[in-house]
C-alpha cells in the first residue's frame, strides 16, 4: 500500500465513522475545528492532518485510535457479504454464534 492508497482509506474510514456518527461534514469539521473543506480534503485522501485534528476525530467520533486506523473495514457492503459468505461456506466461523449476534443488533 503506497501512502495515497493509505490516505484514500482512511478518508474512507472517517467519512464512514462520521455517517455512522449522523454528522454531515459541517458538524464534524466544527467540532474538531478544522474548515469543512479541509475536512472533505481529508475524507477524500487528498491531504493529511494533524495530531491535534487526530485527537479531534478520535472525541468527536469516539473511538479508539485502533479503530480509526483499522482501514480494513472500509469496504463496501457487497464485499463484506461475500467474506461472510465464503466463511460460513468454508466453516471458518461459528455458524451459532453469528446468529447470535445477527440477533442481538436486529431488534
Amino acid at each position: 500500500m503506497n501512502e495515497l492508497e493509505f490516505k484514500r482509506l482512511l478518508g474512507t474510514r472517517i467519512k464512514e465513522l462520521r455517517t455512522k456518527k449522523e454528522l454531515t461534514q459541517e458538524e464534524l469539521a466544527e467540532k474538531i475545528c478544522v474548515g469543512e473543506r479541509n475536512l472533505s480534503k481529508i475524507e477524500c485522501g487528498e491531504i493529511f492532518f494533524k495530531l491535534k485534528t487526530l485527537m479531534g476525530l478520535l472525541s468527536t467520533l469516539e473511538v479508539e485510535p485502533n479503530e480509526l486506523f483499522d482501514i480494513t473495514l472500509a469496504k463496501d457492503d457487497n464485499e463484506l457479504k461475500e467474506t461472510l459468505i465464503n466463511a460460513i461456506q468454508e466453516n471458518k466461523v461459528d455458524v451459532n454464534l453469528l446468529y447470535r449476534i445477527y440477533r442481538s443488533i436486529k431488534y
